[in-house]
């Protein structure tokens, strides 16, 4: 079973997407905070971590060089209101795997979730050969 780390501080949103998630069979891990998220990811090992870019202690972006420090190898998929060319193109270009701007649609989320799982599985398979 693939284990996600979501971190998003809007509560709602957070439960809704985690229902979503453990609907396809996922094993979800919600965080709301940076320090949350350090402390999560520290703990356990995660197949990807989408991460809201606006959290109350600091951002996504800081999360982000944060896991890939930690393992180079972390997928991780950008969800935040911020939609700026800017903003999709730093997301991107310090280690994000996907950048998906809210509103979003569940079923195309979804879908880009699989993806990225897919593609974690091929490297790790590609890597052992």
């Amino acid at each position: 079973m693939n284990k996600i780390l979501l971190v998003e501080d809007d509560e709602a949103l957070g439960l809704a997407i985690e229902f979503s998630l453990r609907n396809e069979g996922y094993e979800v891990v919600r965080a709301s905070s940076v320090k949350e998220a350090k402390h999560q990811f520290d703990q356990h090992t995660f197949d990807l971590a989408i991460l809201d870019v606006g959290l109350p202690d600091g951002n996504g972006y800081d999360l982000c060089l944060h896991f890939k420090k930690q393992n180079d190898s972390s997928v991780i998929i950008f969800l935040t209101a911020l939609d700026e060319e800017a903003n999709v193109v730093m997301g991107l270009d310090i280690g994000g795997d996907d950048y998906i701007t809210k509103p979003f649609r569940v079923k195309e989320f979804m879908s880009r979730v699989k993806v990225q799982l897919r593609k974690r599985g091929r490297l790790e398979t590609s890597s052992i050969t």
